[in-house]
């Protein structure tokens, strides 16, 4: 797999994983889970953007 397919696959991965625990943060009232998944979810669209990058430098 390309680095950047993997960035990207990855990256979705993580904004699915921060907003679970976003959304989990929420209903059990847990202020620091909640930042957590947000940090997490940004962190993924990071990451994906960086891959969609690669795959148009790599052209």
């Amino acid at each position: 797999m390309k680095s950047s397919n993997q960035n990207n696959v990855e990256g979705k991965i993580h904004q699915v994983k921060g907003k679970i625990k976003d959304n989990i943060g929420k209903i059990v009232n847990n202020p620091d889970l909640e930042a957590e998944g947000k940090t997490e979810n940004l962190k993924g669209k990071i990451q994906e953007k960086i891959g969609q990058l690669k795959k148009i430098i790599e052209k």
